[in-house]
């Protein structure tokens, strides 16, 4: 007899996904609620140069934790699927995963003790701030690690709890540090300091409850975390380019205080990333059960739902161009009124960003990440020729209109890979069930 395939019904894909998304939405806009809660407030009692400053800090952060670990707790994720793997010999992995973190952590340090005076100068902060940020991005890790192991086991509700704990506790600490204390810029970057190392500890202890931590050294397992984790460095590397650089441009070319104003922006258009986070944390379990099926008419189904999802993008994009200038000026105050002018780009560029979510999948599900890193890096040195050259003409307009760009060619680039890791019917998705691969 021949077997047909089956599509899940609408109602089995509304128990999985959207009700896992649902949890991870709600979550991840409670996270958003950081900036919005925060921004009128900060912009209120931070000067564009004091608000600045805590953007280097924080874009410092960003570029550590694109090193430190290197994505060890991805290669912790995709080895869950390994139907040959035991929750002892994950332990074990998970626990090489921390090696790796300790071997990096020691690396950047002493690169820090060499480079001290170049950094602190090029980045305008204190020293201790540098060697600090080595134990945030670490515990940043420790978070992720918890964090993605809930993920892929459907736990939407753990996940969603500490995220909002954790978002909840950053900002109570910003506003009495920086409200009632009055500390300034320094306060604002001790609450985004000490709340990770916090976490970390809760992570850890979470992670020895479920059993998930087992310090035993394996040579196996560390070669295929490095095997797995050294090809996204220049990934990683890339997404900074991509994603962080401008604020260095920005600040080198036209002062701290215009870095505060394009922050603001960046800040309100960040919504829209931490939407499309939670969709893909939801999404990604839902994706890997059926690629692993590997039915055609999933397939289909799953590339036809992309296509709408990414004309959803597109849609949301308006609306930020024609609601945005308003919305942000009540929300930050006339001084930060020129951001208002770059919000549209950025939303240009969060947009492409939701939409090489859809696409990478398929590359980190395939293990072969040696091109995704090329189509980044290439994307983020992109990036740094246009910073270079349009902040000089057009200003904070040049940097917004330099990440669109760099976003959509990062986007592209990462589709084409995605489809020659797993291919899918990107061209035939309407085509009956005789269609070949």
């Amino acid at each position: 007899m021949k077997t047909q395939t089956t599509i899940p019904k609408l109602g089995v894909v509304r128990s999985t996904l959207f009700s896992a998304g649902a949890i991870y939405l709600f979550s991840n806009i409670l996270a958003a609620a950081i900036p919005f809660v925060l921004l009128p407030i900060l912009t209120r009692y931070l000067s564009p140069a004091e608000y600045g400053q805590v953007a280097i800090y924080q874009t410092l952060l960003a570029g550590m934790s694109a090193l430190i670990g290197i994505s060890a707790q991805g290669a912790a994720s995709v080895k869950y699927y390994d139907s040959h793997l035991s929750k002892h010999d994950l332990k074990i992995f998970i626990g090489n995963c921390f090696l790796v973190l300790i071997a990096t952590s020691i690396f950047i340090f002493v690169g820090f003790l060499i480079f001290e005076d170049m950094l602190t100068k090029w980045l305008a902060i204190e020293a201790k701030w540098l060697f600090v940020s080595i134990l945030i991005s670490s515990s940043m890790f420790v978070i992720a690690m918890r964090m993605a192991q809930w993920q892929i086991r459907k736990k939407a509700k753990s996940y969603g709890l500490f995220q909002v704990s954790q978002s909840i506790c950053n900002i109570g600490l910003s506003l009495l540090l920086v409200v009632y204390f009055l500390q300034g810029a320094a306060g604002r970057i001790l609450a985004l300091s000490v709340i990770p190392v916090v976490f970390a500890l809760f992570a850890l202890f979470f992670l020895h409850k479920d059993g998930l931590l087992g310090f035993r050294r394996r040579p196996a397992y560390l070669k295929e975390i490095l095997g797995f984790g050294v090809p996204l460095i220049p990934h990683s590397v890339g997404l900074f380019l991509l994603g962080s650089i401008d604020r260095f441009f920005i600040n080198e070319k036209l002062g701290l205080a215009q870095v505060g104003i394009y922050m603001v922006a960046v800040q309100l258009v960040a919504c829209m990333g931490l939407v499309f986070d939670a969709i893909n944390n939801a999404y990604v379990p839902w994706l890997f059960e059926r690629l692993k099926r590997g039915q055609l008419e999933e397939k289909k189904q799953i590339v036809r739902w992309t296509y709408a999802y990414f004309a959803i993008l597109i849609g949301v994009v308006g609306l930020v161009f024609y609601i945005g200038p308003p919305l942000l000026i009540f929300i930050a105050g006339k001084e930060y009124r020129a951001a208002a002018e770059i919000l549209g780009w950025l939303a240009v560029g969060q947009a492409f960003q939701g939409m090489y979510l859809m696409v990478t999948n398929y590359v980190f599900y395939s293990k072969r990440t040696g091109l995704l890193s090329i189509s980044t890096i290439a994307a983020g040195l992109i990036n740094v020729i246009l910073l270079t050259v349009l902040i000089d003409y057009l200003g904070l307009t040049g940097a917004s209109v330099a990440f669109a760009t760099s976003m959509a060619l990062k986007f592209i680039m990462t589709w084409y890979v995605a489809n020659l890791r797993h291919p899918m019917p990107w061209f035939n998705f309407n085509r009956g069930p005789d269609y070949a691969k």
